[in-house]
């Protein structure tokens, strides 16, 4: 593993940033697009909240993020607050933020590009959900993933 896979991040293109528009105004509506949400984190400088479209992923009634562009804002803020919300419509969910393991992400990014490769494919340079264990493995340093861990209210 190098440690170009661990400082992996790749910035959104104009594309893509409509696209989280469209996708983040639909969860703040109240409309999922296949477990879409809206996460909000706080900034790990300002404190100020911060937004993101993320899809919301359940394996095993266990519940993930996946940060498919690699070391994103987000990713960084989240392990710097440990935790965030995530909202769909009205309704919005406080969480704590378990980071998983690299050992532990093949099946998780499996299912995630079982489910989302139509949107995230490109994101995983010609890795799709039929990879070995081992190539998944190999790869997973740069796809940081967190399980998401709901807050007692």
């Amino acid at each position: 593993m190098t440690t170009d896979q661990h400082d992996r991040y790749l910035e959104p293109g104009r594309l893509t940033t409509v696209f989280n528009s469209t996708v983040a105004w639909l969860a703040r509506a109240g409309v999922s697009l296949l477990g879409s949400r809206e996460l909000r984190v706080r900034g790990r400088r300002s404190g100020e909240w911060r937004t993101t479209p993320v899809n919301l992923l359940v394996v095993d009634c266990r519940r993930y993020l996946v940060a498919p562009r690699g070391q994103t804002q987000w990713v960084r803020n989240i392990r710097v607050a440990r935790g965030g919300e995530l909202r769909l419509g009205r309704r919005v969910e406080s969480f704590r933020a378990v980071e998983v393991a690299d050992q532990d992400k093949p099946v998780i990014l499996r299912r995630y590009l079982k489910r989302w490769k139509f949107e995230v494919g490109v994101f995983f340079d010609g890795v799709d959900a039929k990879a070995s264990d081992a190539r998944l493995l190999e790869i997973a340093p740069g796809y940081p993933v967190f399980t998401v861990v709901a807050e007692p209210v």
